[in-house]
């Protein structure tokens, strides 16, 4: 079949089919957004035009947004799913890197094709080149192989034969999955060449579930049997796996105590009796108690980040780790007695080698009575008092008028800590808190891919103020294709959580909020957010305080699902009312004569 480059990648992902979460057969690329420009327009924007009909094209107006949204479509999908992302040369594929390092970090699936410069070096140096003086194969996309998990530059038409089925391998593989990039030069994309039939034969892609080695899992067994206060803790490999179900099934039957990784959240019910909350520093004291206090923690499908361990202060010292993990690279991590393998067989497996083991019914008991605890702490945030309405407060009111179906999500910031700690799930698999990368403005581009992925129920993100002026044209970009979403922007006058940071470790407020940074106007400018995002097509929905916000946000609900774009909420929220789970974070301090100083030790120079 005689086929440019570019028809032939095309035509290539037509044929690929995903099976979904609920067991259906659907395409593995879903969509393509796309930026064109003169390193991608004539090649593949001209392969795409062709079949436009079977393959949607939803326009983006930063490449970093569309890409973001691609990432999110992935997450909504549980990895199921991927989306694409092209663009042109130079800085269109650059503003593509962010979303790469968020897929990469995140384990998640994500297509990139960015224009890259002439094969032929003919016309050199084209517009956008960059040149290195002592490199003639580098260009801009080369700053993709950190950020990578298959990088491939395709030089000539016939390289696609051996590079897709690779493409194909990482972004369906549940150890190796992560970001592809197939960097296309712009002569390339148009050459032709004899590509065989069978390229384009239609293929099925379920996950793999790769078995546990026997032996490891007898050690494990060994291990939990000779447990007194064992703990289970679930992370993304368990969504991933559709394993959440089972992993219930498991805490029940050997009466473990189930704790949620951030990536983990929703998987299980809140009130299950042995839901003792999210471990970590943006989780809860209830499950850090129990982790403190445990003597075995069987951790399935994460990859204990430092705000799941708390910098690795959460467990004590004496803790035995068993890790199941389909990654072996996670599996090894902090001398962990690793299982490498799919967690739903995993979990299966182990089961059946404990037998009627159990883990001490008074222990076990411990995680209703933590939890409720908890869930009274955050029962009194939640509470009505005078001033600016908290964080707390605005996720109370999301969470009680959600429904099952329903999927929220935030990013970075302040929202992570109230969201992780606070949310009680109300149906399965259900949040996505994108805290791998803790991307500003992912909470916006990361909603237009979920609502794409999930048209069922209704997508909810939640921002600050800092993440909106960071990436908002995505907003456009959702409302223009009609695609809704609810997004709560919650204003407290700046970065509000590096502000908190800043304070924590002993140095004084410098430009974080508005008020600490340099400006020129005595009466220094606001944004309008409400102004900006109807001006982007969006309906908004102003609360003026919280007993406005609960009417503010069903009505953004049933615009998002009538009117077929996002509907944004705006409200002024307090800028140093938190959530705090009792753990602590390592990260950078303060200059030891700063502090002296700020503490009265020091005169100031």
């Amino acid at each position: 079949m005689r086929l440019t480059t570019a028809q032939a990648l095309v035509r290539w992902l037509l044929a690929q089919r995903a099976e979904l979460p609920d067991g259906s057969e659907g395409p593995l690329f879903p969509g393509v957004f796309a930026i064109f420009g003169h390193g991608n327009v004539l090649g593949v924007g001209a392969a795409l035009a062709e079949v436009r009909d079977r393959l949607p094209v939803w326009r983006g107006h930063t490449e970093q947004g569309m890409a973001l949204a691609a990432v999110g479509v992935a997450k909504a999908t549980h990895r199921r799913q991927v989306g694409v992302a092209t663009s042109s040369i130079g800085p269109g594929a650059l503003n593509m890197v962010t979303a790469a390092g968020v897929a990469h970090a995140n384990r998640l699936p994500l297509l990139l094709l960015p224009g890259d410069v002439f094969a032929s070096r003919a016309p050199d140096p084209v517009l956008q080149q960059v040149e290195h003086f002592g490199d003639a194969t580098a260009t801009a996309n080369d700053a993709f192989r950190a950020v990578s998990r298959y990088f491939d530059r395709i030089t000539r038409p016939e390289q696609l034969v051996a590079a897709l089925p690779q493409v194909a391998r990482v972004l369906t593989d549940p150890a190796d999955c992560g970001p592809v990039v197939l960097a296309l030069p712009q002569d390339v994309q148009a050459e032709s060449h004899d590509f065989p039939d069978a390229l384009f034969a239609p293929v099925l892609h379920r996950p793999p579930r790769p078995r546990p080695d026997t032996a490891a899992l007898g050690r494990a067994a060994e291990v939990l049997r000779a447990a007194r206060k064992p703990l289970l803790l679930l992370g993304g490999g368990v969504r991933y796996s559709g394993a959440a179900g089972r992993a219930v099934r498991f805490a029940e039957r050997h009466l473990l105590p189930v704790a949620e990784t951030t990536a983990g959240r929703t998987l299980v019910p809140h009130d299950h009796p042995l839901h003792v909350g999210p471990l970590g520093v943006t989780g809860s004291a209830s499950a850090n108690t129990l982790a403190g206090a445990a003597d075995v923690v069987l951790a399935v499908g994460t990859r204990l980040q430092d705000f799941t361990t708390a910098s690795w202060t959460v467990f004590s010292p004496e803790v035995r780790l068993v890790a199941v993990n389909a990654a072996r690279f996670d599996a090894v991590k902090h001398g962990a007695l690793s299982v490498v393998g799919d967690a739903d067989e995993a979990l299966r497996e182990l089961t059946d080698l404990l037998g009627d083991w159990r883990a001490d019914k008074a222990w076990s008991a411990r995680a209703a009575v933590e939890r409720a605890a908890w869930d009274c702490y955050v029962d009194s945030l939640r509470e009505p008092k005078p001033g600016l309405p908290t964080y707390a407060q605005v996720v109370g009111v999301v969470n009680e008028l959600s429904e099952a179906a329903d999927y929220v999500m935030t990013a970075s910031g302040g929202l992570p800590g109230e969201l992780v700690g606070g949310w009680r799930a109300v149906g399965a698999a259900t949040m996505d808190v994108e805290y791998g990368f803790s991307c500003m403005g992912y909470e916006l581009a990361g909603a237009w891919g979920a609502a794409i992925a999930r048209p069922e129920g209704v997508v909810t993100t939640l921002l600050g103020d800092g993440s909106y002026l960071m990436l908002n044209s995505e907003l456009f970009s959702a409302a223009f294709a009609g695609h809704g979403f609810v997004a709560v922007v919650c204003d407290n006058d700046g970065y509000a959580v590096i502000h908190r940071l800043q304070n924590q470790h002993g140095a004084a407020g410098f430009n974080n909020l508005y008020p600490d940074c340099r400006t020129a106007h005595a009466d220094p400018p606001r944004a309008d957010f409400a102004a900006h995002a109807a001006s982007l097509g969006c309906a908004v929905f102003p609360a003026a305080d919280l007993d406005a916000l609960p009417a503010a946000y069903r009505a953004a609900r049933e615009a998002a699902r009538t009117q077929r774009r996002p509907a944004v909420v705006v409200v002024r929220t307090h800028p140093s009312a938190w959530t705090e789970a009792g753990a602590r974070w390592e990260v950078g301090v303060a200059d030891p004569a700063l502090k002296a100083h700020q503490l009265g030790y020091l005169t100031p120079p």
